[in-house]
């Protein structure tokens, strides 16, 4: 998953460095890898690689991260397994032969 990417810099993640303590816990929830450690704070690794799900913003204690989860290529992953129509993507969704939204995210 290292070579993960989805389009370049669209990501609405943002990391403040400052605040970041250092627990670790962006990089334990990550399902891409994007944070590392550098020395005793993480840093960004792959901002590309972000799906925006979330995961990091709410299990970061020091409120450090920012992403608008739901409106990236996870969001119409989750969607589409729901058999939703509008899909939110991240470069809008996607239609079949027929029309129809598909669901599928560039």
């Amino acid at each position: 998953m290292n070579n993960l990417s989805y389009l370049k810099n669209v990501v609405t993640l943002k990391l403040d460095e400052n605040k970041c303590t250092g627990c670790g816990m962006c990089l334990e929830v990550c399902p891409h890898q994007v944070f590392k450690m550098n020395g005793r704070r993480a840093i960004i690794r792959n901002r590309d690689a972000c799906m925006e799900c979330g995961a990091c913003r709410k299990n970061c204690p020091a409120e450090a991260i920012y992403v608008e989860s739901g409106v990236g290529c996870a969001a119409a992953v989750i969607n589409s397994l729901l058999g939703k129509n509008a899909a939110a993507c991240c470069c809008g969704p996607q239609t079949n032969p027929e029309g129809k939204n598909s669901g599928v995210c560039c």
